[in-house]
């Protein structure tokens, strides 16, 4: 079964998206963007799903991190984000990051389950 790492640190859109991915595949769960990267090495999961906007380290840095290291760089990267609808005041981290960051795949929040599974799909398979 192929293993998804979910990093985000809303805890009720983790357990929700869980559910939705578990149905498919394992799925390995962090709350801020060391603990995911750290979670990443561990793990080796085939595909990461990254939330923004979170306390400690927000997920474009670690989406840098990730991209420079040889053992985690060929993992697919899902960027899942509400941030292009918030306001610019609501976050210190400029738009304009989301532009340098290398991802595979970037979805909106809320997104459809059955959107988020295509997504998952396309880039790990079943």
């Amino acid at each position: 079964m192929k293993k998804i790492l979910l990093v985000d640190d809303d805890r009720d859109f983790v357990e929700a998206t869980r559910t939705v991915l578990e149905e498919k595949y394992e799925v390995v769960v962090a709350y801020d963007g060391d603990e995911g990267i750290a979670k990443a090495r561990e793990v080796k999961p085939d595909l990461i799903i990254l939330d923004v906007i979170m306390p400690v380290e927000d997920g474009f840095t670690a989406a840098d991190e990730i991209a420079a290291d040889p053992e985690l760089s060929k993992i697919p990267l899902m960027l899942l984000t509400s941030f292009g609808s918030r306001m610019t005041t609501e976050t210190e981290i400029p738009r304009s990051r989301g532009l340098e960051v290398r991802a595979d795949d970037y979805i909106e929040k809320p997104v459809d389950p059955d959107d988020l599974l295509a997504s998952v799909t396309k880039l790990v398979g079943e």
